[in-house]
């Protein structure tokens, strides 16, 4: 074709290649901005008595700009930050032996609650207590012979009579995706500097390697019971000394423990792949645990992350702080014991969303039933974690309010999920975000004031309005 033909061939379709090209950048501009076109809403509020009620589907609104003055919750779904690993309860002695103490129908019905990935809370993440606790029904160890180096003696017979079965029945009631940590009250007396596993005390050197063997052991007994074990703390809170099962670890001495002893006996044993986290107590100085720890190479290599509680303060800033010292651990809030009023579930709503806003991977709550006394427990323990209560003289469970509010969470933001960006411009509102495997994203929000409040959530240039109860926690999927 020579240049003229060629322009003349050009002028007869010059048009059609107009069209054509317009169309190309229509479709690309398109694909680029999603399209939502509903979202599935849930709410819970004691103004209204609705408990994690569905309220059906809302349709988006075209929005180009939201406006300072009107409350927003604004999301973006094209950057991501932490990866979910899940949420749960604990597994402790008092739990067992109240669930196994319910009719057979009444178990049922709380494993499918709790722990059924679509028609329950789909509990995916929970911890449970190297022999007893503070909610156990009394005090053991699975090695009570002195000077036991070789713990020859070890033995996990206690636990088969109530806490294996419930985790067994938990495992199969969440279809196969429920992980476990395990926590260490205190060691045996015998290990101990006060030869007790209460008020304190500190690990013998001697016992240093005896103890890391004995996790060792734990580990492996539960897997010869068909429980793996995901995790492990190092030691629950490490510097209170309680009258109940208890035991020192300053900062150095965690850190030297684990590098020394924990973290290399792990990995000889093939368990490099257990998570293994430090403090597992308060947010107060966890950025000074941490620091100790990660700034030691030879210990932090064996540490996947930090535990953390709520008991003493706020200090959400903290959390925070230990992700952007070092993003590359982890941190899980492990345990959190609350009372079963409205208050308490509005104080949960608040602080799971601002963990997981300072960077938190789950969040997993204290007991996850009691008896109609809060217990059984042997020794103290004001913060009985009453979620769910089962009066024992009748069989009734009563599922209290924190256990919709954290259902909120659990049932919609599933493991593997990340937490995407989500801002509000009002004082009255505090919301996150999070998109999960299947692409669905979950907004949770919760209204800070008494008094009912309108709001909406703006993703893509579209908005969903929505009317939020005195103290509402809403949930929207989409």
């Amino acid at each position: 074709m020579n240049l003229s033909t060629f322009y003349s061939w050009l002028k007869r379709h010059l048009c059609q290649l107009l069209v054509l090209l317009f169309c190309a950048f229509a479709v690309n501009t398109y694909s680029q901005q999603k399209v939502y076109k509903e979202a599935e809403v849930y709410i819970t509020a004691e103004s209204t008595g609705q408990l994690l009620a569905r309220t059906g589907f809302r349709a988006f609104e075209p929005l180009e700009q939201p406006d300072e003055n009107f409350p927003t919750i604004m999301v973006d779904d094209d950057i991501t930050f932490q990866t979910i690993e899940g949420f749960g309860g604990a597994f402790t002695d008092a739990a067992a032996i109240t669930f196994g103490k319910l009719p057979p129908e009444q178990q049922k019905q709380f494993l499918k609650e709790c722990f059924d990935p679509v028609e329950g809370n789909g509990y995916n993440l929970c911890r449970t207590t190297i022999h007893s606790c503070d909610y156990s029904d009394t005090m053991y160890t699975y090695d009570d012979v002195e000077g036991d180096k070789d713990l020859k003696h070890f033995s996990i017979e206690h636990d088969q009579q109530y806490r294996i079965p419930m985790i067994k029945g938990a495992m199969e009631a969440s279809k196969g995706t429920l992980r476990f940590f395990a926590s260490p009250w205190s060691p045996p007396g015998w290990m101990k500097t006060n030869n007790e596993m209460l008020h304190g005390g500190k690990l013998k050197p001697e016992y240093n390697q005896t103890w890391a063997n004995y996790f060792v052991k734990y580990i492996r007994e539960y897997e010869k019971a068909g429980i793996p074990m995901w995790g492990l703390t190092v030691q629950n809170e490490a510097m209170a000394t309680q009258v109940w099962e208890s035991c020192i670890f300053t900062a150095d001495e965690e850190k030297d423990f684990v590098r020394d002893y924990l973290g290399p006996t792990l990995h000889k044993n093939g368990l490099a792949n257990v998570k293994l986290m430090i403090w597992d107590h308060n947010r107060g100085i966890m950025y000074q645990r941490a620091e100790a720890a990660y700034e030691d190479p030879l210990a932090s290599k064996y540490i996947w992350g930090t535990a953390f509680h709520w008991y003493v303060g706020n200090h959400f800033d903290n959390v925070r702080m230990v992700h952007d010292a070092f993003p590359a651990k982890n941190l899980i809030y492990t345990e959190a014991g609350m009372r079963g009023s409205w208050q308490s579930a509005m104080n949960l709503a608040k602080n799971i969303i601002l963990d997981l806003n300072n960077w938190a991977n789950g969040w997993v709550f204290w007991n996850l039933i009691l008896d109609q006394t809060n217990g059984p427990r042997h020794a103290g323990g004001l913060y009985g974690s009453n979620i769910v209560n089962a009066d024992l003289t009748t069989g009734k469970i009563t599922y209290n309010p924190p256990h919709y509010i954290f259902g909120h969470f659990s049932r919609f933001i599933k493991q593997g999920a990340k937490r995407i960006p989500c801002t509000s411009n009002s004082d009255d509102f505090i919301a996150t975000a999070c998109i999960n495997p299947d692409g669905k994203i979950a907004v949770v929000i919760l209204n800070l004031k008494d008094v009912e409040q309108k709001g909406q959530v703006w993703i893509e240039k579209q908005v969903i309005k929505f009317t939020s109860p005195a103290n509402g926690l809403i949930t929207m999927v989409f």
